[in-house]
């Protein structure tokens, strides 16, 4: 009797984990199909996974949004790490200033009350493009892309790899930053930066990518050359919200993507001032959301959105 018992719950066990892969049960702890197999059958066309939980489109997919907002809120600060020398002081170190020319660019600065201390340098003679990128990456502890006239593809290298990663065209503008190049093998992603090298939208490439990604400085004319080509692509794969400021907007938005392009998954990140929002589809490109928050925080909710033709990296 008992080993018949034993049979019987090892059967019954089986059976329940068999019908809750052909019908899994939606993440949300107020779904009304949670304890209904049928419901949940029924439901199928309509799940979608967010950060690997599966949620109904129809009734839970905003609520969950709506939840997990607060905790992927808008980045307002971009992750710039503090510089451990000047840049004035890296330019006289290796003698490629004087100590009158800093002084002289310092002053300019001081009086204009904008713009770089680099750029002033440049502006007033006193230092190359070059030279003063290559300041900035000692700053930064990392290489700088060099660029040969006999390679005019080179920066854009990423995009022609098969199985690389896609970066929003926006994001890339907004952070002076081109993909290389991408190591399939080691799943690395090189990035160079043309202003300064920002590790938070690293972090939130990392996390909606899945690889790694190893920063460097270029010449800024040489980003801004590339960024231009690259805004040239054809193909429409990112919509940009410039004002989004409440939760319950933005769940609606994205879940009507959601629903437009027939998503299987949503992914999100918190990137500079942006909410990085992805929809993957089983066919085709993924399409991505971005959402700005006011610099304000306040305003309108929304305002219409706007597409950018992108490349597919």
């Amino acid at each position: 009797m008992g080993t018949a018992s034993l049979h019987l719950d090892a059967w019954s066990l089986a059976w329940r984990v068999f019908w809750d892969k052909l019908a899994p049960r939606c993440s949300h702890r107020d779904c009304s199909c949670r304890q209904s197999f049928w419901r949940r059958l029924r439901g199928q066309r309509g799940a979608i996974r967010l950060r690997g939980a599966r949620y109904c489109v129809d009734h839970c997919l905003e609520r969950a949004l709506t939840d997990l907002l607060p905790h992927t809120r808008f980045a307002s600060r971009r992750g710039l790490a503090p510089h451990r020398i000047p840049l004035g002081l890296v330019l006289l170190s290796r003698q490629q200033l004087t100590e009158h020319q800093l002084r002289t660019a310092l002053t300019a600065q001081q009086a204009a009350g904008r713009g770089r201390i680099g750029e002033w340098l440049q502006t007033l003679g006193f230092a190359s493009e070059l030279q003063v990128t290559a300041a900035l990456a000692r700053q930064w502890s990392c290489p700088v892309l060099r660029v040969h006239s006999d390679s005019p593809s080179a920066g854009i290298a990423a995009a022609g790899n098969v199985g690389a990663p896609q970066i929003p065209l926006t994001l890339l503008a907004s952070f002076a930053m081109i993909p290389v190049d991408f190591v399939a093998a080691r799943a690395t992603l090189h990035i160079a930066f043309g202003e300064a090298i920002d590790y938070g939208v690293l972090y939130a490439i990392e996390q909606m990518m899945g690889c790694h990604t190893d920063p460097c400085m270029a010449v800024p004319s040489y980003v801004r050359q590339k960024l231009q080509a690259l805004s040239q692509r054809r193909g429409e794969s990112e919509v940009v919200f410039d004002r989004v400021a409440d939760p319950a907007e933005f769940a609606r938005i994205v879940r009507s993507y959601c629903v437009r392009v027939a998503a299987s998954e949503v992914s999100l990140a918190a990137c500079g001032p942006y909410l990085w929002v992805r929809l993957s589809r089983p066919s085709g490109l993924p399409l991505d959301l971005l959402l700005r928050e006011p610099p304000d925080g306040g305003g309108p909710a929304s305002v219409p959105p706007r597409s950018v033709s992108i490349p597919a990296f």
